[in-house]
């Protein structure tokens, strides 16, 4: 087997809101080609966590590296290279709702590249495919459903064939068909453009279906206390906190 090889690595990290610590002592590694998992009960700070990793707020302590780079200690513009690597699937979907679905996914494409607008409209259209919305270009995010805009964000998270795709709860007011639909679609792009993903999620059913590895903030440790293959985690539960999580509703992994 050939070694993983890390795609971003979390050392030493203290997250937390002035003087008040909210975690510590945060070390653990994404590896590319991982759908890694953050859980933890509320308040435990899984999109603080979030927005440390995408560069929206900076830890109180430690470094994230992605790759040799130690990101927060980087010059701005070694920053802004990195984050132009990312894709950002937002909770809400996040859409432009005055634009229509081509709209809303060409924007990034229009800011960052030099590509003509037929190249543009040859990318969207992939985009859109690719998400199982294609001939879905001229509708507003109104007049689609809830589960088509969750994909339609995800379509311009992946415009610029980013390295790493964020997710901040994608399953948040899906019916469970449409959220087992999306990770199904979640896991056929990571096997198809070998994408790593970074979910933020509490849904055990989503857990055990897609994730490879994890790691675990227990809001009353204040740090983290397992990590690795959820299912794993779920046979051989290093504490009872994480045993806790992992079966609070057995019948939907049963």
């Amino acid at each position: 087997m050939t070694t993983p090889e890390p795609a971003i690595i979390v050392r030493d990290m203290e997250m937390g809101y002035g003087d008040f610590v909210l975690m510590r002592k945060l070390n653990f590694t994404v590896n590319r080609g991982d759908i890694f998992i953050i859980m933890g009960g509320s308040g435990c700070g899984k999109s603080t966590l979030l927005k440390i990793l995408v560069g929206l707020k900076q830890p109180a302590q430690g470094q994230v590296f992605f790759g040799d780079t130690s990101f927060w200690e980087a010059e701005p513009e070694t920053r802004e290279a990195i984050q132009r690597r990312f894709g950002i699937l937002y909770q809400s979907g996040a859409l432009w709702s005055s634009m229509t679905l081509a709209e809303n996914i060409s924007l990034p494409l229009e800011q960052y590249t030099d590509l003509k607008p037929g190249q543009v409209r040859e990318i969207v259209a992939l985009k859109l495919a690719l998400v199982g919305l294609a001939g879905f270009e001229d509708f507003y995010p109104s007049e689609i459903s809830g589960g088509m805009k969750k994909r339609a964000g995800l379509a311009r998270a992946m415009a610029l064939d980013p390295d790493i795709l964020f997710f901040d709860e994608p399953s948040a007011g899906l019916d469970p068909v449409s959220s087992r639909l999306l990770d199904d679609l979640i896991l056929e792009l990571r096997e198809s453009l070998n994408t790593t993903i970074v979910i933020v999620t509490h849904e055990l059913a989503s857990i055990f279906a897609i994730g490879n590895n994890s790691v675990f903030l227990d809001v009353e440790e204040r740090t983290m206390t397992a990590s690795g293959d959820p299912n794993k985690l779920l046979v051989a539960p290093p504490n009872a906190s994480i045993h806790r999580f992992l079966t609070r509703g057995e019948e939907q992994h049963a």
